[in-house]
């Protein structure tokens, strides 16, 4: 008899003291190689009000497109002082904050270049499993013909799509339901 699966149950809200740790935000080093960005966002519920408990994960390629992981063997530049991998936590507006860098394009379905983009995971009370989403930059020529993009409905693209707010800062705001949710993908 194979063993039972034990069935999801909610993540949360126990991130901060066990999951966060101090400067988990920021992906860069001073000697990190490529262009800097801030990515600023709230994660909101579907009555529009600010999620306090949740937790974001980025995962994205260096400058030059490359993973830092062992299964991307591509010959592109590893970039020593970038891993990929941050976290960040939600205050009480339900605000979050990266420090990292814009990522290079990645190859993607029969080796078609993929737009420039960072995996975004989200935890938060209520969710019995992670949402992924994608973050996208609107000055990216590359969005015409992404393969992932182009399975999103062009009327909710936008959802995944970072706006400028100022130079060198990016706003991506995360509605887990209802009037303009961010597209979340199956895993």
């Amino acid at each position: 008899m194979p063993p039972l699966q034990t069935p999801s149950q909610t993540v949360g809200p126990f991130f901060k003291p066990a999951l966060i740790r101090p400067g988990q935000e920021s992906l860069i080093t001073p000697k990190t190689r490529g262009e800097r960005i801030t990515i600023e966002g709230r994660v909101l519920d579907g009555d529009s009000a600010a999620v306090s408990d949740a937790m974001i994960e980025l995962w994205q390629a260096n400058a030059d497109g490359r993973y830092d992981h062992p299964d991307d063997s591509q010959e592109k530049l590893l970039d020593p002082d970038f891993h990929g991998f941050g976290r960040a936590a939600t205050d009480e507006h339900g605000r979050f904050r990266f420090y990292t860098i814009k990522p290079g394009p990645v190859p993607g379905p029969a080796n078609l270049l993929q737009a420039p983009h960072i995996n975004v995971s989200i935890f938060a009370r209520g969710l019995l499993k992670r949402l992924v989403t994608r973050i996208y930059f609107a000055d990216e020529p590359l969005n015409i013909t992404d393969a992932v993009l182009k399975t999103v409905a062009p009327e909710r693209r936008s959802t995944m799509i970072a706006h400028i707010d100022q130079p060198g800062i990016l706003r991506f705001d995360v509605v887990l339901q209802g009037e303009n949710e961010t597209v979340f993908f199956d895993v």
